[in-house]
Order: C-alpha cells, then sequence, then structure tokens
C-alpha cells in the first residue's frame, strides 16, 4: 500500500487528514493503491480524533499507512502541517479523504510538474459523484471580486469575465491554466516550496488555508496551476456533520485571511462588502423558504443571521 520505493526514493507523500469518515476513507485509500502504478510514494494519515473507529480501520486494513493519530481535533492546516513535516517526499499531495483518486491521476500530475519546472503548486479536475464537473479554481479575494460574489453578479453574469472572475464561473476546466487558488481537496505542492513559503498557517482551523497558502507562495514567486489531464472524484463535506458550523467556519476563515493580507481601508471594505453578503443571504434564503417551503432554506437564512448578529 506505500508503494514501491526506487533507490531509497520517495517520489510522492500522499498526506490525508481524517474526521470521522471511516467508510469514505477506506475507498479513498483503495483507490490510491489501485490507480497509483509506477511510481514510489508514501501515505500518511493525520486522524483528528475520530471516533468511528478510522484509526483502528486504518491499522487493521493497511498497515503500511503512516498513521499519525491526535487526541483531539486540531484542524485541517495543523494536521496537514503533521503530515508534511514527516513526509520524505519530492512532491507533496494534499489529498481530502473524501476523495477517490480515477485514472493514474497521481502520477499523470507528478510527470506534468517534471515536464513544468516552473509548476509550483498544481491542482487537478474535481467531479461530483455523478462525474459531473465540480470547479476546483478561483482568483483572490479583492474588492471587485467579492462585490461580485456578495452580490450574486457572479451567479447572473457567470459567462462574464469580470464578474465570474472570483469563483472562475467562465472556465470550462478543459486546458492548462495558471491560476490564484487551486482547491485544497487536491493540492500537490514541491517541496523546496514549504522551505521558501513556510508551512501552512495554523490560525486557520479549517477552509481558506490552501488560499493562504496559495497566496504566500505566488507572493515568494512560485507558479500555481490547474491541470486538467488528471482526474479526481471529490465528494465534499466528509467530516462535516453541521451546516451550519461550516458555515461560521468558511466565514471566520475568510475574515481571517481579510485582516491578515489587507490593510486599511481596503480591509475595512472587504469586510464591509463581506457582511453586506450576509445580510442579503439570510433575505434571500429566508423569502425563497417561504415561496418554496423548504426547510433547508431556512437552515440557511438562520445560519446567517447567527453570523451576522452573534
Amino acid at each position: 500500500m506505500a508503494g514501491v520505493r526506487l533507490s531509497g526514493r520517495v517520489v510522492v507523500s500522499i498526506i490525508l487528514v481524517n474526521h470521522n469518515s471511516r467508510e469514505i476513507l477506506r475507498k479513498c485509500l483503495k483507490s490510491i493503491g489501485k490507480q497509483t502504478k509506477g511510481i514510489a510514494y508514501e501515505i500518511i494519515l493525520v486522524d483528528n480524533n475520530s471516533t468511528d473507529g478510522s484509526a483502528e480501520m486504518v491499522q487493521a486494513d493497511f498497515p503500511a499507512v503512516q498513521l499519525i493519530r491526535n487526541s483531539e481535533n486540531r484542524g485541517f492546516a495543523a494536521a496537514n502541517n503533521q503530515g508534511i513535516s514527516r513526509a520524505c517526499g519530492d512532491y507533496m499531495l494534499l489529498l481530502n479523504s473524501d476523495t477517490e483518486v480515477l485514472d493514474g491521476a497521481i502520477q499523470k500530475t507528478v510527470e506534468f510538474m517534471e515536464r513544468h519546472p516552473d509548476a509550483s503548486v498544481v491542482g487537478c479536475r474535481l467531479l461530483n459523484r455523478d462525474g459531473t464537473l465540480q470547479p476546483s479554481c478561483r482568483s483572490f479575494p479583492s474588492v471587485l471580486n467579492l462585490f461580485t460574489e456578495s452580490f450574486f453578479l457572479y451567479i447572473i453574469f457567470k459567462r462574464s469575465n469580470l464578474f465570474g472572475k472570483y469563483y472562475m464561473t467562465f472556465f470550462n476546466h478543459e486546458s492548462i491554466r495558471e491560476v490564484d487558488v487551486v482547491k485544497g481537496a487536491y493540492m500537490m505542492i514541491r517541496k523546496e516550496v514549504f522551505d521558501r513559503v513556510g508551512l501552512f498557517d495554523e490560525s486557520y482551523f479549517m477552509y481558506a488555508e490552501e488560499m493562504d497558502f496559495c497566496y504566500r507562495a505566488k507572493k515568494s514567486g512560485h507558479k500555481v496551476f490547474f491541470y486538467p489531464g488528471s482526474q479526481v472524484i471529490h465528494l465534499g463535506g466528509g467530516s462535516i456533520a453541521d451546516p451550519q458550523r461550516y458555515t461560521r467556519q468558511i466565514y471566520d476563515s475568510q475574515i481571517l485571511f481579510f485582516r491578515k493580507h489587507f490593510t486599511g481601508i481596503h480591509r475595512n471594505a472587504v469586510i464591509l462588502i463581506k457582511q453586506a453578503g450576509i445580510a442579503l443571504r439570510i433575505v434571500v434564503y429566508f423569502l425563497a423558504a417561504v415561496v418554496t417551503l423548504r426547510s433547508d432554506l431556512v437552515r440557511k437564512s438562520l445560519a446567517y443571521s447567527r453570523l451576522l448578529f452573534r
């Protein structure tokens, strides 16, 4: 399961963080073993105090996996840092436990990076469970990007390069492209990038840590690429049991990013625009719930209300 080591050299260190997603994790580990051929790799799993038997399953069924067991849920950034600190590969692949590797995706990404020495961070094509496309790259936040996101302009004008820039809704994900950010569900990074940029900022418990890392990497002169030749299925939300907590963590991580990287009037502007977007969502989801009688929309409206008025 840990792969074949060629002359003692590990090409890829595959790092997974898990919290209470035992059966999804099992499928992920099986897909790595089935689909990853011809390169030497190791798997490092950091378990964030799971209570569903995840760690025991890994020990019993995947003994070659290097298992780090935390006594508490340390969050995504901190757990990835633990795995990176132990890894010895030339490339670090951060892979979500709720993914399924398809058709040699990992070795294809390595081959792409070997052919393109300027590619420091690379993401791949993510697919939903039904095989449909899941957008996996985006642009950094800015006053304009956050305005288009907060007021739903990226949905109304999704084919527009201007209004769709934040989520890159105009991009068909069929071509190689330099981007600002790739999704942390599948993120391959050259080891030397960490030596220059540092590890993930552990102030982020979950979400936006990959945006923060890509931001620091690009400021240091590294390039981030989207590569469609590799594909994985990403279920999403494999470790999220509470939708309200999910909404709060995303919001808190975004605000942390704004406070860290923006200053003065720019910082105040992006936070104000973000809060305006939250207020708008309270109203939109509530009215939609009244019209459609959908309870999930009521829960969304309440979740955003708690963000704004806590």
